[in-house]
């Protein structure tokens, strides 16, 4: 990644040039390397230029996960277009973990500098993006639970996964770890592709969450729908409390 940075330097204006700056420095030495001082003088400009640019030091910090996560989001935004809803989760899932482990100082800049109430813009894009992609499933009728409820399983799983093969010793990281917690999460999620239930008692349990969620998805995409906002809201809560009733497990039997 430093070989791009280097790369995108020419015609770049000074905010770019000081982001850039700061996004080497962070790819050679982490966090810890990132210090106004050395970000000016790494990037050739007075200290105060930082400060009058991105108003102090975590504005600038801000900009360079945005810089970070750029590319990874984009490839995943084209995980949209498939057929599959939760081929398409699998292959998010495993976009999420290569990126983390090839750009450590990167995902440590946004999910390992944990603050009550503040997630860095680039996760808050993260957590959409997935969102989005849970709401496909569930518009497939295929989603176990709500799609709040979803998404935060997923992301919290993801990222402790991600966490914790970082924390190994080089050498020792075993990416099935990350294959097994995969499978673990998408079966607990979503349903097969053509569940009939023949003989199978939590079956009207998955047919009135996995309806629930697909008329929410299909709210969401509806401009004309005949309901006041304070009607839709209520609905919206009445789906999703349908979808959560009981405990996670209650959908498998």
């Amino acid at each position: 990644m430093t070989t791009e940075t280097e790369t995108e330097q020419a015609g770049t204006t000074l905010r770019q040039k000081i982001v850039l700056a700061a996004a080497r420095l962070l790819e050679e030495g982490g966090l810890d390397a990132v210090s106004t001082r050395a970000v000016a003088a790494r990037a050739g400009v007075p200290t105060p230029s930082i400060f009058r640019i991105f108003g102090d030091k975590e504005g600038l910090l801000e900009e360079v996960a945005e810089h970070g996560f750029r590319r990874y989001l984009d490839v995943k935004a084209e995980l949209l277009t498939g057929d599959d809803p939760v081929q398409a989760l699998r292959d998010a899932w495993d976009l999420h973990i290569r990126f983390g482990l090839e750009y450590p100082a990167y995902y440590s800049l946004v999910y390992g500098q944990v603050r009550p109430g503040h997630i860095p813009q680039a996760g808050r894009r993260a957590a959409a993006g997935l969102r989005h992609m849970i709401t496909r499933v569930a518009a497939a009728g295929r989603l176990r639970m709500s799609v709040e409820r979803a998404t935060e399983v997923m992301h919290s799983a993801g990222v402790g996964t991600i966490l914790t093969l970082m924390s190994r010793p080089e050498g020792v990281c075993d990416l099935r770890t990350a294959d097994t917690a995969r499978e673990m999460v998408i079966d607990t999620l979503t349903l097969p592709p053509a569940e009939n239930g023949d003989g199978d008692d939590a079956a009207p349990r998955a047919a009135v969450v996995s309806s629930a969620m697909a008329l929410l998805a299909a709210l969401g995409q509806e401009d004309s729908v005949a309901l006041s906002p304070a009607e839709l809201s209520l609905l919206r809560e009445w789906l999703n409390r349908l979808a959560d009733a009981g405990d996670v497990g209650d959908a498998d039997g």
